[in-house]
């Protein structure tokens, strides 16, 4: 009887370490793969939203969220870093007005905070909207175009940072330029 019952634990030891090895192989690709596979498809008018914990999760077809599980600073640094290197998108930075506003008696970690996005956007031309601003402009983007929000664990109100993709190759000036060469041909 000892045996039969040694056997069946044994057994079930067994088949829990066989389930356990299978969910370890199971294992799903992390963020920066799944950002690192996005970017080539993105371009101008597509959004990566880098976003606080409380960032909340929309109804839209055309948005794509990805949970970092990470700090939103290190998140961020990441994705320009990965939007620098791409040779065909630029950002064009917004964060919400609203973080402008934020003082140490609010939010006491703030000023490291703002100092330490400065250090990671450097000298880039920041936009500053007010938050449902930011939401309205997504909305409508999201509606054609696709956007990737990385959900981050930040918990600083209105700290997300949210880049719309521009063309690297083909600047607004010479898009002005060509519609004056075609102005003029008519």
């Amino acid at each position: 009887m000892n045996n039969t019952i040694l056997s069946i634990i044994a057994a079930s030891f067994l088949l829990v370490s066989c389930n356990q090895k299978d969910l370890d192989t199971a294992v799903q690709p992390d963020w920066k793969q799944k950002l690192n596979s996005e970017l080539p498809l993105l371009g101008h008018r597509n959004w990566i939203l880098v976003v606080d914990k409380a960032f909340p999760l929309q109804n839209a077809e055309g948005i794509i969220y990805i949970d970092t599980d990470e700090p939103l600073l290190e998140v961020l640094s990441y994705t320009l870093e990965q939007i620098q290197g791409a040779s065909h998108v630029k950002p064009i930075i917004y964060t919400d007005m609203e973080l402008g506003y934020m003082t140490k008696d609010l939010v006491p970690e703030i000023d490291q905070y703002r100092e330490s996005l400065s250090g990671i956007i450097g000298e880039s031309d920041i936009q500053v909207l007010l938050h449902d601003s930011v939401f309205l402009k997504i909305d409508e983007a999201s509606q054609l175009f696709k956007a990737v929000v990385l959900k981050t664990n930040g918990t600083i109100p209105y700290s997300s940072v949210f880049l719309e993709l521009d063309c690297r190759y083909w600047s607004a000036g010479k898009e002005a330029q060509l519609r004056e060469l075609m102005e003029s041909d008519k």
